[in-house]
């Protein structure tokens, strides 16, 4: 799955959300977040961008790529 960084980022700004809140709500590191968001990763595993997803109270398509 191919996760759309910038946009995941802008959401998670509008939100007033950190990385260290996204870290604690999702579980996932603030490095991978962090990686995410700059958009070095390319292929995430689905339910990690899922967990993102949810927490950011957004669906799924709004932060991937189709591939």
């Amino acid at each position: 799955m191919k996760p759309d960084g910038p946009t995941i980022r802008a959401i998670r700004k509008a939100r007033n959300v950190s990385l260290r809140g996204l870290e604690e709500r999702t579980g996932l590191s603030r490095g991978y977040l962090s990686r995410l968001e700059r958009g070095e990763i390319a292929d995430a595993g689905e339910d990690k961008v899922q967990r993102v997803a949810t927490e950011l109270n957004v669906d799924l398509p709004l932060i991937t790529f189709e591939e």
